[in-house]
């Protein structure tokens, strides 16, 4: 199994009610139920208020490399991860559970 985290940071001057920000977390929110390969999905926005904290994070989990393979080249993840190019950076870390 692999676990797959993210932890975006918005663009300076993007705050969390931005219009694109709010699109860019639903599109997440709804790729739990669209990508068969996830077998688990969380994804929400920081509730802290510190300067080393991210903004954004997602959790998921999937099977294998193969499986983590087809999630990130999965159309609705790619779209998805392109509204966020816009207005955030972000880090991941894959690590085998």
């Amino acid at each position: 199994m692999i676990r797959h985290l993210v932890l975006f940071k918005l663009n300076d001057g993007v705050a969390k009610d931005d219009e694109r920000a709010l699109a860019g977390a639903k599109a997440f929110e709804e790729l739990g139920g669209v990508i068969p390969e996830l077998r688990e999905w969380e994804c929400g926005w920081n509730t802290t208020d510190r300067d080393i904290a991210y903004d954004f994070a997602i959790n998921s989990l999937v099977e294998d490399r193969e499986a983590l393979a087809a999630y990130l080249g999965h159309p609705a993840h790619q779209a998805a991860a392109g509204q966020w190019r816009e207005f955030a950076t972000w880090v991941i870390a894959d690590i085998e559970v």
